[in-house]
């Protein structure tokens, strides 16, 4: 089956740049588009794609409030993956926050595209890390992170599921911490489902972030 995208964003030149590159791919289908994010919980309700890419910044309704709205109201909700012109950029960062899994430069190449896309649908990898790590930076300091200090400590991660939240905020797949571990892909996946479990966190994305802001993980 091949994976399902929505497109959100108020350009209509990048969402047809967009369209264009992830239709070029036999295993991706644009199923629909929106020009803001204020028609994205009736389009995903309908048609129910697998990934939303969605522009930061729109007019009516944001895509951090929208990324909301939608984890919020929606059963079973797709994996969002933000568009945005800066990597840097505080929106990025709240999106991420509000749970997106991911984000994709509108400049990226067509090939880097096409991977962001696959990479969301699949969920086992950690989109961009590097800049996820940048954005953590600006604040793991703010009032705000005596609570997920607080929250990484009442989830007394054992030593295995340490190491494996250490190694999903250096951005590694399930099956590169496997080698690394020199355990099954099976064991990371436990592994996995008991560190999100025990941070409340709905995905890799939401975990590393409480790593980082917990001090968990430093960034850089």
């Amino acid at each position: 089956m091949p994976v399902t995208v929505l497109l959100v964003d108020d350009e209509p030149l990048v969402r047809a740049g967009l369209r264009a590159v992830l239709e070029a791919q036999p295993d991706i289908e644009v199923v629909g588009e929106a020009a803001d994010g204020a028609a994205v919980i009736p389009l995903v309700r309908r048609l129910r794609p697998d990934v939303v890419a969605m522009d930061v910044r729109m007019p009516l309704l944001d895509g951090i409030e929208a990324t909301r709205a939608v984890l919020r109201t929606v059963e079973e909700p797709p994996k969002i993956l933000v568009v945005t012109t800066f990597e840097n950029d505080e929106y990025v960062y709240e999106a991420l926050r509000a749970g997106a899994d991911g984000f994709l430069l509108k400049r990226a190449r067509p090939a880097e595209i096409v991977h962001a896309v696959r990479l969301v649908a699949e969920g086992e990898s950690l989109l961009f890390p590097a800049s996820v790590r940048q954005l953590a930076a600006r604040y793991r300091d703010d009032g705000g992170n005596r609570a997920a200090r607080a929250a990484m400590e009442r989830a007394r991660l054992t030593d295995r599921e340490a190491e494996v939240l250490r190694l999903m905020a250096r951005g590694l797949s399930n099956a590169e911490i496997a080698e690394r571990m020199i355990v099954g892909t099976e064991t990371v996946k436990s592994h996995v489902s008991g560190v999100l479990a025990k941070l409340g966190a709905r995905d890799r994305t939401q975990a590393v972030i409480a790593a980082y802001e917990s001090g968990f993980v430093a960034p850089g």
